[in-house]
């Protein structure tokens, strides 16, 4: 790859990074909102909470994968 598709490659990884925290965090707070409203089970809060988790480990995995392709291009 040369230097020029790598930093796009890095770029487009950076995007959907920055979607995913944003959509878990809006979906999350959509559910409870929702789950307070309608007095959902509590069982439910904590799956939605256990799935917006899981969407930021993703998310923090992949920063750490971008942060480290940057040193690369760096030395």
């Amino acid at each position: 790859m040369t230097r020029t598709e790598t930093d796009l490659a890095i770029a487009k990884r950076g995007r959907v990074v920055a979607l995913v925290i944003a959509g878990a965090m809006i979906l999350w707070m959509a559910a409870q909102f929702v789950g307070g409203k309608y007095d959902l089970p509590g069982r439910y809060a904590l799956l939605i909470d256990f799935a917006a988790i899981a969407a930021l480990i993703w998310a923090l995995v992949n920063i750490f994968w971008i942060w480290r392709a940057r040193q690369q291009d760096k030395g």
